[in-house]
C-alpha cells in the first residue's frame, strides 16, 4: 500500500483542486444580470446566418489525427522519464525504437505531403 500512496495523494489533491475551481465561480456569480438577451443563444443580437453544420475540409481531420498521434507520443515520455532509472538500457534502447518507428512515420507523411496545407 506505501508504494501506491503517492498516486493516492496525488488524485485526491487533483480532485480537491477541480472541485474548487469548479466551485468558486458559483460564489461570485450573480443572478442580477440574467435577462433574456443575455440567456440567448446569440449575445451579439444577429440572427444566425448560414448552416452550423457545414461540411469542413478534411485537411482539419487530418491535421486534427495526426495532431493526436504525435500528442500521445508525448504522454509515453513522461513514464518513461520517470521510471529511466529502473529499466536500464533495454527501456532506454525500447524508446529509442519506439522514436525511431515514429520519425519515420512523420517523414513519410511529409513526404506524401499530408502536412502540406495548399
Amino acid at each position: 500500500m506505501l508504494e501506491i500512496a503517492p498516486i493516492c495523494i496525488y488524485l485526491v489533491i487533483s480532485l480537491l483542486v477541480s472541485l474548487i475551481l469548479l466551485g468558486v465561480p458559483f460564489l461570485f456569480a450573480s443572478n442580477s444580470s440574467t435577462y433574456p438577451e443575455k440567456l440567448s443563444a446569440y449575445e451579439c443580437g444577429f440572427d444566425p446566418f448560414g448552416d452550423a453544420r457545414s461540411r469542413f475540409d478534411i485537411r482539419f481531420y487530418l491535421v486534427s489525427i495526426l495532431f493526436i498521434i504525435f500528442d500521445l507520443e508525448v504522454t509515453f515520455f513522461f513514464p518513461w522519464a520517470v521510471s529511466l532509472n529502473k529499466i536500464d538500457l533495454f527501456g532506454f534502447w525500447s524508446m529509442m525504437v519506439f522514436l525511431l518507428i515514429l520519425t519515420i512515420g512523420f517523414l513519410y507523411e511529409w513526404k506524401k505531403g499530408a502536412l502540406d496545407w495548399e
